[in-house]
């Protein structure tokens, strides 16, 4: 009997082809859109707790939210779980208690998706918090926190976040999750580097379990490593998280289908990119929207915090051409000016434009990766951008400032994560010209933990300064940036910690920048 073809954008896949590609764990992805029938356990017993990769929920509406955890009572071995889908009891509560219940019911946690299970809550009260938990095998998980979102018409007093990325495993404890865990959040933005794939290392903080990820199982058991820290963990349980993924939940600077190693041909570098993606579904609270198909997911979305702020949730990775002039720091080339040189891709730049025109926010939130900043790390005439970054991507970079520069009243504010060091850019249509309007302002996030320790001022701190006057903040530490967000005033507080190779480092609140509507720029506060 012929087997099944996947079709998938590009091409056809068999589902030989595929097993081939990888051995048997590839087997799931005919199975993504349907799982098989749940295998009710009475009595089912596990090797260990279930739940020791935590809860987590995630994209919250007016009136509900995703709920999310995994059995793993084994993470680090593949997770432990039997063969079987088991079912798993999930419940809603108005109090941390769990006494007064509004909503429960049952989801099937399946083997096709490593036992996860993705709950997407729905006819809520909007503007509420409430508490989570799930139980299987006789046993409860931890409790979490979540909340509904305003509604779309309303006009809320003020929107309390912080937004994070990079946190290599190895490089650093998780010190800005234990501080942020204690924050009044309404909302946590991740802008990618959530894992990183490359194998174990050694004299570092921490030590990653396997090799570089290439397969399925392999990137599993990478974000149960992740997710086992208790810092993490309780941030995630604080409150509901939007995430968006770069380049290490795959492979370092990857582009579309093409890898950055010459020996990974674009029809072999698919294969792992599918695997990478479904095990970032598998462990994130996202929708069944983005539920993956092969190497295609579309993580692109958007949501509004009522009237008061909009969020378009980019990805920078999965559309974009391949980096021009090559990859890294390099001198511009003719490549970084063409106008088929996208960063997002068609659709997405095109749905970005109508999601901002119909957005009725005060201000509009580009929840994404990498720098749009163009920023010359040359001294003198010369020029030295990045490649990986907006940059690199000139024609691309300029028709969204432009379309900012058309739209005043939009009240852009971009974040971005990636580069491992805090930044507050004003953006300009033109930024080797100092008259050149600014048009929107960009708050760079550091690292949680890629790099190590950090410092406050990083040695070419004064050079940077120097040839990019728009630049009006730049600092090597580590951490975090917790917003505060009224219709009034935007304010972005810059949380470091001093080291993350030991515990316990205090948390500092190094800058303070705010934005009034109507006038694009950050000022000190």
């Amino acid at each position: 009997m012929a087997l099944p073809r996947i079709e998938l954008p590009g091409r056809s896949w068999s589902r030989r082809e595929l097993l081939l590609a990888s051995g048997a764990a590839v087997a799931a992805w005919p199975l993504l859109a349907g799982s098989r029938s749940a295998l009710a356990q009475k009595s089912l017993s596990l090797p260990g707790y279930p739940f020791t990769l935590g809860v987590a929920s995630g994209d919250p509406s007016p009136d509900g939210f995703v709920l999310w955890t995994r059995l793993a009572p084994k993470p680090l071995e593949g997770g432990g779980m039997p063969g079987d889908n088991v079912l798993v009891n999930w419940q809603v509560a108005d109090d941390e208690a769990m006494s007064k219940i509004v909503v429960q019911g049952t989801a099937v946690a399946t083997r096709e998706l490593a036992h996860s299970v993705h709950v997407e809550v729905v006819g809520l009260p909007p503007d509420r918090w409430y508490w989570y938990q799930f139980s299987a095998a006789g046993e409860a998980s931890p409790k979490g926190r979540t909340r509904t979102l305003p509604r779309l018409d309303s006009m809320p007093d003020r929107l309390r976040f912080a937004f994070a990325s990079c946190q290599h495993f190895e490089t650093g404890l998780y010190t800005a999750y234990q501080h942020m865990a204690r924050e009044d959040l309404d909302l946590i933005a991740h802008l990618g580097d959530y894992i990183y794939e490359g194998g174990a290392s050694d004299n570092l903080v921490r030590q990653h379990v396997g090799p570089e990820l290439h397969t399925l199982e392999e990137y599993r058991t990478r974000y149960a490593q992740y997710k086992s820290d208790g810092f993490l963990q309780a941030a995630h349980a604080l409150c509901p998280w939007l995430v968006t993924w770069d380049d290490h939940e795959v492979a370092n600077n990857y582009a579309a289908a093409i890898s950055e190693r010459s020996d990974e041909p674009p029809e072999t570098f698919l294969y792992r990119r599918a695997f990478a993606y479904q095990a970032y579904y598998e462990h994130m609270p996202l929708r069944r929207a983005q539920m993956p198909r092969g190497p295609d997911m579309q993580l692109y979305r958007q949501l509004a915090y009522g009237r008061l702020a909009g969020f378009q949730i980019l990805d920078s990775r999965q559309y974009r051409t391949d980096q021009p002039c090559g990859d890294g720091n390099q001198a511009p080339c003719a490549g970084v000016y063409d106008p088929k040189g996208t960063l997002l891709g068609d659709a997405q730049e095109q749905w970005l434009y109508r999601s901002l025109d119909a957005s009725a926010a005060t201000w509009n939130v580009l929840t994404q990766q990498v720098m749009m900043a163009r920023v010359d790390r040359a001294v003198g005439v010369e020029q030295i951008i990045s490649m990986d970054q907006w940059p690199g991507y000139e024609a691309n970079r300029q028709r969204v400032l432009k379309f900012f520069g058309e739209r005043k009243s939009l009240n852009p504010i971009v974040l971005s994560g990636d580069i491992h060091t805090n930044w507050v850019n004003e953006l300009q249509i033109n930024s080797e010209d100092e008259k050149s309007p600014v048009v929107a302002t960009e708050f760079v996030g550091t690292s949680i933990s890629s790099n190590g320790d950090g410092a406050d001022q990083p040695r070419n701190a004064a050079q940077i300064r120097s040839e990019n006057p728009f630049v009006k903040y730049f600092n090597g530490e580590r951490g975090y940036v917790s917003c505060e967000v009224t219709s009034k005033l935007w304010t972005s507080h810059y949380r470091t910690v001093a080291f993350v190779s030991k515990p316990d480092a205090p948390l500092l609140t190094r800058k303070t920048f705010v934005v009034e509507p109507g006038k694009p720029g950050a000022v000190e506060a």
